[in-house]
């Protein structure tokens, strides 16, 4: 069997190359990838899951070099984080973010009542000698208030908590 096989193979060598069967041209065949030299695009999505509670969206223009957009998701903290950015071979790569807070806030007034003063006594200067039984340490309960404002702020957007 391996014998007419290769007689077979023999065969078809001698033919091919006595140029009775033409050959097959030996082009180099190449994947040519055609090159926009104005590309142009926009796309654009949008997700809200309710079971999740997840959000966001982009949308996104093409422009040739000139590249605008914009995206946003709900951070962790309670605020949406929205970004508009763009993009030229003049100025690069320039975002912009700003956030939101999910929920409109409800300013409630913090009012603090002045702590309360507690005086300590102050013992008289002694010499040390060791007791003959130690005395537990009197507890003082005092209650303590304070109230902390934080500012944050930048050229664009300020924060305060």
């Amino acid at each position: 069997m391996a014998f007419k096989f290769v007689t077979l193979f023999a065969a078809l060598v001698a033919v091919a190359s006595a140029g009775v069967i033409p050959a097959a041209p030996l082009a180099a065949v190449a994947n040519v990838e055609e090159y926009d030299p104005h590309p142009q695009y926009s796309y654009g999505y949008d997700v809200k899951d309710a079971i999740s509670g997840d959000s966001k969206s982009a949308v996104e223009t093409r422009d040739g070099e000139f590249v605008q957009g914009q995206y946003s998701l709900n951070d962790a903290d309670g605020y949406r984080r929205i970004v508009d950015y763009t993009s030229d071979p003049i100025n690069g790569f320039n975002a912009v973010v700003r956030r939101e807070p999910l929920v409109a806030a409800v300013a409630a007034p913090v009012v603090a009542a002045p702590a309360p003063v507690v005086k300590a006594a102050v013992a008289a200067p002694f010499t040390y000698a060791a007791p003959a039984a130690y005395a537990a340490a009197p507890v003082v309960k005092a209650a303590v208030v304070a109230v902390v404002k934080t500012t944050f702020a930048s050229p664009l957007i300020s924060y305060a908590y």
